[in-house]
């Protein structure tokens, strides 16, 4: 083989074996940190955030096994006292208030404090046509009594306070838990507010919806002289209730007088 020969033959190993031969590639230099690998290093876990700690809600007081002393269960006289609760209601409302002025009949209306707030005509209409009212609480808490009573305090402030931006000079001076569900710190709370706790003896369960003839039929055979009758002008579907008065309100006014709470 021929000198010139050999050395190319040579130089050409030598560059087989740094990898210069290679197209493309750069032989790395002296010192040189090796290639990232192509595979991405595990980034770091993010830093869990604490948990926000709850406080728990305070247990429920158990309803007492019998209805409190003290609630107002009959009229003061003879007559009796029609009582509409779950209102204002703008499709049924009106339509009570409508047969009460027909008849120069007076009632009484418990009505929800956020019902009064989206209704303020309607509370209006029923100080100016001179029937009652009465607190029902803001949002119809069945467990209202149940609750501490500070917050018993504050939903019945919040309700009055939706009564009067509607009619500012009414009087409110009856109470009715939700359901019937007294508890003594409830009357407390009411009284220490200047209303009376405001309960019934005749209840035809016009909120479970039954015909108009079967309210008629429990109401005219449980009435008494005194007895105050809760019925619905709110809270659902009161149709029922609204034919039935159109026969109770004359019956019960020529068999005992109706008359508002005194």
């Amino acid at each position: 083989m021929r000198p010139r020969a050999a050395l190319a033959l040579a130089l050409g190993l030598v560059l087989l074996l740094t990898g210069c031969g290679e197209p493309g590639r750069t032989p790395p230099q002296a010192g040189a940190p090796p290639a990232a690998s192509a595979t991405p290093a595990p980034s770091a876990s993010p830093t869990p955030k604490p948990s926000r700690t709850t406080r728990p809600k305070p247990a429920l007081r158990p309803l007492p096994k019998k209805l409190p002393a003290g609630l107002h269960r009959h009229s003061g006289d003879r007559a009796v006292a029609l009582t509409f609760d779950d209102g204002p209601d703008p499709r049924w409302t009106p339509q009570v208030l409508d047969q009460l002025r027909a008849a120069h009949i007076t009632a009484t209306f418990c009505v929800i404090g956020r019902q009064a707030q989206r209704h303020p005509q309607l509370v209006a209409r029923i100080v100016r046509e001179g029937h009652q009212l009465c607190n029902h609480s803001w949002r119809h808490d069945l467990n209202l009594g149940r609750r501490p009573v500070a917050e018993i305090r504050a939903d019945l402030l919040r309700t009055n306070q939706a009564i009067r931006a509607a009619a500012p000079h009414a009087k409110i001076g009856w109470f009715r838990q939700p359901g019937g569900r007294w508890t003594a710190e409830e009357l407390t709370v009411a009284r220490q507010l200047g209303m009376q706790p405001l309960h019934w003896s005749v209840d035809p369960q016009d909120w479970d919806h039954p015909t108009a003839k079967t309210i008629i039929k429990r109401v005219s055979t449980a009435a008494r002289p005194g007895s105050i009758v809760l019925m619905h002008d709110g809270g659902g579907d009161r149709s029922q209730t609204i034919a039935a008065c159109r026969q109770l309100i004359p019956d019960l006014n020529r068999r005992f007088r109706i008359s508002k709470l005194p």
